[in-house]
């Protein structure tokens, strides 16, 4: 049997396009399973790729992992004995987890997330979406463009009637750039995503025609009002890399605000 390396089990996760996390004991005491330096990749469902100590420690590190993830922030938690535990911290900041194995070791895990860079979800075929596509892979989004388009740039592809296989969070992307080919349904399917940032080449006034379309046909008023349009910072921009320089300075921006302000409100949390 070939010997686990729990170093190409992480290159292999990352290699299919999968978020997780990097779970490892740095310090125990008393008598564990899990001695310092035990590593293991654990992934979104909860699946634990290595050896971390037994269920006790293992059930801390998966709740330990959603948070982790949902933040975007590493974190150290520390298992231990129940009858140790007194407050959901110890004095020196460490998160702490009641465990009632037998061994009644006390075991300290650090929790590092890998997350896939934000996706930007291009509509058209168009040279200003084709244009946003190359800008944006330099910018180290993960590209989406609709099966068929070539944007010139490694994309994953997708079916407009289906966004649902993209698995898109608050954390991406959405730009319509159809630009008189399909607008309507687009944006339509834009607005219908879990995106929280929306924005569409289009003049106000043509944009505003479209959300109104939308209203008319039941979409939530709210999730319309998302959009964003014309897209992009005033640069003053005129061919279509110009162009896509706004659209991609407008959403940097948006990725950078957006982040600062959830670890301010961390912060507040904590």
């Amino acid at each position: 049997m070939a010997r686990f390396d729990i170093f190409d089990t992480i290159e292999d996760l990352r290699h299919k396009g999968q978020s997780f996390a990097v779970a490892t004991v740095v310090r125990t005491a008393d008598v564990t399973s899990a001695k310092a330096g035990a590593k293991a990749a654990v992934t979104t469902d909860g699946e634990i790729l290595g050896h971390l100590g037994g269920a006790c420690v293992q059930r801390a590190v998966r709740d330990a992992v959603t948070g982790a993830l949902d933040e975007g922030q590493p974190r150290v938690i520390r298992v231990k004995p129940s009858d140790k535990v007194v407050a959901m911290h110890d004095p020196d900041g460490v998160q702490t987890y009641k465990s009632g194995c037998p061994s009644g070791g006390t075991v300290d895990v650090l929790i590092e997330p890998y997350q896939l860079p934000p996706k930007l979800v291009i509509f058209g075929a168009t040279p200003i979406s084709r244009a946003i596509a190359a800008h944006g892979a330099l910018a180290g989004f993960v590209i989406c463009a609709p099966d068929g388009v070539q944007t010139g740039v490694d994309s994953r592809g997708f079916d407009p009637e289906d966004m649902a296989a993209l698995s898109l969070s608050a954390r991406d992307f959405v730009v319509v750039a159809a630009q008189g080919q399909g607008d309507l349904k687009a944006l339509r399917a834009a607005v219908d995503s879990p995106a929280r940032r929306i924005s569409m080449v289009a003049s106000r006034r043509k944009a505003a025609a479209l959300m109104e379309k939308l209203i008319a046909q039941g979409v939530p008023e709210p999730a319309v009002r998302r959009l964003k349009s014309p897209a992009g910072l005033d640069l003053k921009a005129v061919d279509p890399h110009e162009i896509a320089l706004s659209v991609l300075a407008e959403i940097v921006k948006w990725r950078n605000t957006d982040t600062q302000t959830q670890e301010m409100r961390d912060e507040k949390l904590a």
